[in-house]
């Protein structure tokens, strides 16, 4: 078997000549069927228009395969016509012009052509093109964009996208994704996931979402704009969607819920743990506009009487729980708030010191109706990450992180490069 080595575009290939080894025309090229590969996607047949009808001729009879010759052994007589299988995937009729996502460059793409090559004596899927110049290569006009280009002293880039960095849209499709794209997937960062999400089309969402995992799915989905948030939770099933808020923190569950109308809020609530679910609703009784409704319930609390090293204990066993642990609170048996350290405060000083001789008191707070300006004039004023909130009994209720109380001053845009630059 003879696979040209040069690079081979799909749409270079498509419509051209199939010879037989005599070299007489025996139909023409019209599709290649992929199979998942051990490294790459395969090709296991060519549709091959014949005598007015399509065949599908193994890849194992193919003798000869390049931009300029295709060949096949063997009589296609005896193959029947070709006949659509369930979950077949068509590198033309299923790929091309399709959206994917570019994992390396976070953002969604459309496929324009594709690039194949020889890899362990198969035809493989190796680059994704979705530049401007594979479109102008389907068009036929590659050579005349390249002379267009040059009279400007410019050049015509090449934007190929290894497969290994391809995640797949549509959900027939998802058993080729390779599972190295589904973790790099993961690892972008929430508000590009965002993005990304903003850019697919609806019917993708709760395949994309599912891929992410619940963890990540909902960090990218509070990254969303409320509108669209709203709109993305209501065309998830209620499992996906309730599993997804009991892997946020309450607060942040507690936007997202608030945005959704309150019959549909309330099953998802139904489908949650119960005391999960009590969190939640506790903090959406809050009006959105005060301390209460930014505050995140969830908070380090410990015993004034632990020593330095047991604290910081402590802090290692339940940090998975907590999202925000900058700052450690002493409470009271009544709940009272009674002083803070920092986590630096536990590290500088000696393991049997008294959390008690350490921690600050006369504490800067806010109150659950405390208005967001009142919140940013107390965090501003005195540099806190964190701010402690309390309830009408004076019992600590949760805290403000300075990223909240920000989120609402700061603009859109800037919010979203603030996130891309911390994430860096």
């Amino acid at each position: 078997m003879n696979i040209a080595l040069s690079e081979i575009f799909l749409s270079s290939v498509l419509g051209k000549t199939v010879i037989n080894p005599q070299g007489h025309e025996i139909g023409r090229l019209r599709d290649l069927v992929m199979i998942p590969g051990e490294s790459f996607p395969e090709v296991s047949h060519l549709l091959v228009q014949h005598k007015g009808r399509t065949v599908s001729v193994p890849w194992q009879r193919v003798a000869l395969f390049n931009r300029f010759v295709i060949s096949v052994s063997g009589s296609l007589q005896s193959i029947p016509s070709y006949q659509q299988k369930e979950g077949e995937i068509l590198l033309k009729r299923d790929i091309l012009d399709r959206q994917i996502v570019d994992v390396n460059g976070a953002k969604v793409v459309r496929v324009n052509d594709l690039k194949l090559g020889s890899l362990n004596e198969r035809l493989c899927v190796f680059f994704v093109d979705v530049g401007f110049r594979g479109l102008l290569r389907r068009m036929g006009y590659e050579h005349l964009g390249e002379r267009i280009a040059s009279l400007f002293k410019l050049q015509l880039p090449h934007y190929h996208i290894n497969w290994e960095y391809v995640q797949l849209l549509e959900m027939n499709l998802f058993r080729l994704t390779l599972t190295v794209a589904r973790d790099q997937l993961k690892e972008i960062h929430p508000a590009d996931l965002a993005q990304i999400i903003s850019d697919i089309p609806s019917g993708s969402i709760g395949a994309v979402l599912h891929s992410l995992g619940t963890e990540t799915a909902g960090e990218a989905i509070q990254e969303l704009e409320p509108e669209l948030r709203s709109r993305v939770m209501g065309l998830l099933e209620s499992g996906q969607a309730s599993s997804i808020l009991e892997e946020m923190n309450p607060d942040q569950a507690a936007d997202v819920l608030g945005d959704l109308p309150e019959e549909k809020a309330q099953e998802l609530l139904g489908l949650m743990d119960e005391e999960e679910a009590d969190e939640i609703q506790e903090l959406m009784e809050h009006e959105e506009d005060t301390a209460g409704g930014l505050m995140n319930s969830q908070f380090m609390a410990i015993p004034g009487e632990l020593s330095a090293g047991a604290a910081l204990e402590m802090v290692r066993s339940r940090a998975s729980e907590i999202d925000t642990i900058y700052y450690l609170y002493v409470l009271d048996q009544e709940e009272s708030l009674r002083g803070v350290v920092s986590l630096k405060d536990l590290l500088v000083n000696p393991p049997e010191s008294i959390v008690r001789d350490l921690m600050t008191t006369g504490i800067k707070s806010v109150h659950v109706d405390s208005t967001p300006n009142q919140v940013l004039e107390i965090v501003a004023k005195y540099n806190f990450v964190a701010l402690p909130v309390l309830d009408k009994e004076e019992k600590m209720a949760g805290i403000i992180t300075v990223d909240s109380i920000l989120e609402l001053f700061i603009p859109s845009a800037l919010r979203r490069k603030r996130h891309r630059s911390n994430r860096a």
